[in-house]
């Protein structure tokens, strides 16, 4: 791309960019806490903001009864299509607009979009309802360039990737909506994430049979079987450290137990115990074999308890994300850009995360994670309280992410 262009993208990011921070407000200030996760009237008022760029969304609403049964009350996926000339690829950029629910010890209001010393302040400020900030005002400055496009943008504005992305990306691939050739989804820091860790939860329910307790014996206790289970997951934990990851960033299989319920009262034997459990996987690991092997693990553990009845329901299983051919273009792209933007060279790395991007992945298109994000994703508070995004972190990514489509489409 000629410095004249570059400049031009440039110039037109900063001049518009008070505007940026406004819309930026705006995606903040509506809720999408999930759970509940009633995120159709978020979806409903990023359509009604986007029409006063003269571009059109489509609204692609997931029936009410499939989200229902899979544990949020709305969702509305949108696609706005941005067809330009012909020979070049369509690109999508997606950004999630569902959030884990803010959580205690605010001093901002997590939903004021309040701004202070340089950086705004919400839920999702930084993962991700920023990047919606920033692919549409990094589309908006490439085509405000006035030079022949080829190929096209879409942008992805989908709303389950806490839950696991399935009724989000996985809905409109699946519902054969979008088939983009390549995609750059959320990212959360200054690194391009090229892979990320693969993720099975297990929900272990521990059958035993409730007893008084000034007569145990009259009973099977199930939490004593459960912490049978609970020490052979535990136990596990030494051999996982020793599998080492070859990518950058992603270090060892890790398992956790995150939740257990059971029993009734301080004076009964537990007749019930409900665990669940979390297994992130490299991206070197089979999933099927991995979720076998746990399986084994958990049977193995009360094989020989007497009066003990286990059942297993997988939660999750979300695939790794891993570099496919196709994707070394995007990176060498945004690199570039990033390199002429921040003066420094990024890294290509993966995260020990997982997002909703691997549902691209699955179905063979190149998909890396880019966005607005400060160098380190702690430094963010994401997920926690005060989230918060430097402005400036949302100016430099909104000119990366504009010369790359350049770039590509160009």
């Amino acid at each position: 791309m000629n410095m004249n262009r570059q400049q031009q993208i440039n110039d037109w990011i900063d001049a518009h960019f008070d505007e940026q921070v406004a819309l930026l407000q705006q995606v903040l200030r509506v809720p999408t806490d999930t759970p509940p996760g009633n995120n159709a009237p978020h979806a409903d008022m990023v359509a009604q903001l986007v029409q006063q760029y003269g571009w059109q969304a489509e609204k692609h609403v997931v029936p009410e009864a499939t989200v229902r049964d899979y544990g949020m009350e709305s969702i509305t996926n949108l696609v706005v299509r941005r067809p330009y000339g012909a020979g070049g690829p369509t690109v999508a950029l997606n950004a999630h607009g569902d959030v884990v629910p803010p959580g205690d010890n605010w001093t901002y209001p997590p939903y004021g979009g309040v701004i202070e010393d340089g950086y705004i302040y919400g839920r999702a400020a930084a993962v991700s309802k920023s990047d919606f900030a920033t692919y549409i005002f990094a589309t908006r400055a490439l085509e405000a360039l006035g030079v022949p496009l080829r190929g096209g943008i879409e942008l992805h504005f989908t709303y389950d990737e806490e839950f696991g992305g399935l009724l989000g990306p996985g809905w409109l691939l699946e519902q054969n909506v979008t088939r983009p050739d390549m995609v750059i989804a959320a990212g959360f820091s200054y690194q391009i994430v090229t892979a990320h860790n693969a993720c099975l939860q297990l929900e272990i329910t521990v059958h035993g049979k409730s007893g008084h307790g000034a007569m145990p014996e009259t009973g099977v206790d199930a939490l004593q079987a459960a912490t049978k289970i609970l020490n052979a997951i535990y136990g596990q934990l030494p051999e996982l450290k020793k599998i080492k990851s070859q990518v950058a960033g992603i270090d060892s299989p890790t398992m956790l137990v995150g939740r257990i319920d059971g029993g009734t009262n301080t004076n009964v034997v537990p007749g019930k115990v409900v665990m669940k459990m979390d297994r992130r996987m490299i991206p070197e690991e089979d999933p099927v074999a991995v979720e076998a092997q746990v399986r084994q693990l958990i049977e193995d553990a009360v094989r020989d308890v007497p009066g003990i009845r286990l059942e297993i329901r997988r939660l999750l299983l979300s695939h790794a994300l891993r570099p496919l051919p196709g994707s070394q273009a995007l990176v060498a792209a945004l690199q570039k850009n990033a390199e002429a933007v921040l003066g420094e060279t990024i890294p290509a790395v993966g995260t020990p995360l997982y997002a909703d991007a691997r549902l691209y992945g699955e179905r063979g298109i190149p998909a890396v994670l880019y966005g607005a994000g400060p160098r380190t994703v702690p430094e963010s508070n994401a997920k926690k309280a005060d989230e918060r995004l430097l402005l400036e972190d949302l100016r430099r990514a909104t000119k990366v992410v504009a010369l790359t489509l350049a770039d590509l489409l160009g």
